[in-house]
This record gives structure tokens, C-alpha cells and sequence, in this order.
């Protein structure tokens, strides 16, 4: 019985043993496909964080709050001026000083105060009239925009600049920073009144070294959208792009250059 295992085994032994090295034979010739699979789409994997962290990256930068410097010196500024100042027809707190001074407080000026000098119908003459009168607020900057109704009226150019000249010595003298605004008039009247009367403005303000807003009504007069019915007067929208977009742009300068100042003196007190 033993003997006629014995051929049985090794054959068995034999064929185990090929079946094998067979198998071992394949599987060395056989590609890495698993390997290959796995840097596939490991690859994606990786990009898609990568991605994703610089896109929370970037939102976060995007969606962080910009800093306020908060000055904190009590600011007072006047807005003198016709019924453009005084905002006829708009909201109290659509006019312009009022949106000056929520926009300054915004920018970080929070005890700034934009007193509203603004009287319909106001003329030059009638302006210098009232100097004694509104300067009593002590304004450390005053916004002065007046001669519209002037030149409505063809009063002469000559006193038109007279009177504003008068006014701005009389604020100077009582302390304060004068920002004067330009105006400009449709040409009805013909062009050399019109030109005569736009030139007052620059002339002032170099002769008297003056910040100056170009033309006050800049990007609003004229366009229908932005105006009130009566075609002259800014709406609540035509007056937030007067503020900044002609206003700010002067003032900024000039609230930043006295708060140095002020800065400096009270440390060498």
C-alpha cells in the first residue's frame, strides 16, 4: 500500500508546486493596478482640498472687517449755503448735512456735528447778512456754497464775488477752515455772464488759498434721475453722490490735516 502512495504524492507534489510558480508568475507580470488606481484618484482628492482651503482662505479675507480708526476730538462743521444746502424738497435726513454726517461717522469721526446753515432763496447779500449770526455755532470747518440765486436774478458778478469774499474773511477770522464750492449756471443768460460767474469760484479760492469742491452739483446737475422735479434741486440719491463724490473727496484732507494739528497741540500743552 505504501509503495503505490508514494508516485501518487510526488506527482501531486510536482503539480502543486508548478500550479504555484505559475500563479507567482503572473502576479509578477501583472501591472500595479491598485497602485495606479490609488494616485488617480488620491490626485483629485488632494487638488479639491487644496481648492477648497484656498477658497475659505479667500472668503475670509474677502469678509474681514476693515478696521475704523475711531478719533474721538469733538468736530463741528457748518454747511452754509441756499436751499441746495438746505435740501428743499427732501427729508431732513436726506439732505446733505445730514448725510455727511452720518457718512463721517461712519469713517470713524464720531463727534462730528454738520450744522445746516442752508436757507432757501438765500442770496450773497443776504448770506453776509447772517455771518454774525451762524458763526456763533464755532466751526472748526465751514462748507460754503452760495450765488445760485444770484445768477438766477443776473445780479452782477462783481458783487456776487465782494460778498463772498467778505464772508469767508468774516468765518476766517472767527476760526474757521473755509471749503468753498463752485457753481456753474445754465448759459440763458449768455455765455459771458455764465463764464464770468464760474470764474469767481477759483479765483477766490487761490486768491485766498481756499480747498474748493470744483463744481458742487458735479455728476447730479442736469440729470433728470437725480433731480426733483423743478430740475434743480438733488434728490436724497443726487445728494448721497454730491457727498461722495465731490464733497468728501476735498473735505477728507482737510478734517485729517486739523485733527493732526489739534493732535500736536494739545501734546506740546
Amino acid at each position: 500500500m505504501s509503495l503505490s502512495l508514494k508516485p501518487f504524492s510526488f506527482l501531486s507534489l510536482k503539480t502543486i508546486s508548478l500550479a504555484l510558480l505559475a500563479s507567482l508568475s503572473l502576479i509578477a507580470c501583472s501591472p500595479a493596478a491598485e497602485e495606479t488606481t490609488d494616485d488617480t484618484v488620491s490626485a483629485p482628492i488632494t487638488n479639491t482640498t487644496q481648492v477648497e482651503t484656498a477658497n475659505i482662505e479667500s472668503v475670509s479675507r474677502e469678509t474681514e472687517p476693515t478696521s475704523v480708526t475711531i478719533i474721538e476730538q469733538p468736530i463741528t462743521i457748518l454747511a452754509l449755503g441756499d436751499s441746495l444746502t438746505e435740501g428743499l424738497g427732501v427729508d431732513p435726513d436726506d439732505n446733505y448735512p445730514a448725510q455727511l454726517e452720518d457718512k463721517l461717522k461712519e469713517m470713524g469721526y464720531v463727534n462730528a456735528t454738520v450744522v445746516n446753515s442752508g436757507l432757501s432763496g438765500e442770496t450773497s447779500t443776504g448770506l453776509v447778512n447772517r455771518l454774525d449770526w451762524v458763526s456763533q455755532t464755532k466751526p472748526d470747518i465751514t462748507i460754503l456754497t452760495i450765488g445760485a440765486n444770484d445768477a438766477i436774478r443776473g445780479l452782477d458778478v462783481a458783487t456776487i464775488e465782494k460778498n463772498i469774499r467778505t464772508a469767508v474773511t468774516h468765518l476766517q477770522d472767527n476760526g474757521s477752515e473755509v471749503i468753498l464750492g463752485g457753481m456753474q449756471i445754465y448759459d440763458n443768460l449768455g455765455n459771458d455772464y455764465v463764464r464770468s460767474f464760474s470764474d469767481i469760484y477759483p479765483r477766490i479760492a487761490e486768491d485766498m488759498d481756499l480747498a474748493m469742491i470744483p463744481f458742487f452739483l458735479k455728476g447730479v446737475g442736469g440729470i433728470a434721475t437725480l433731480n426733483q422735479a423743478d430740475a434743480i434741486h438733488p434728490t436724497k440719491e443726487g445728494y448721497a453722490i454730491i457727498v461722495d463724490n465731490n464733497i468728501l473727496p476735498v473735505l477728507k484732507p482737510e478734517l485729517e490735516k486739523m485733527v493732526a494739528t489739534k493732535t500736536t497741540a494739545t501734546e506740546n500743552s
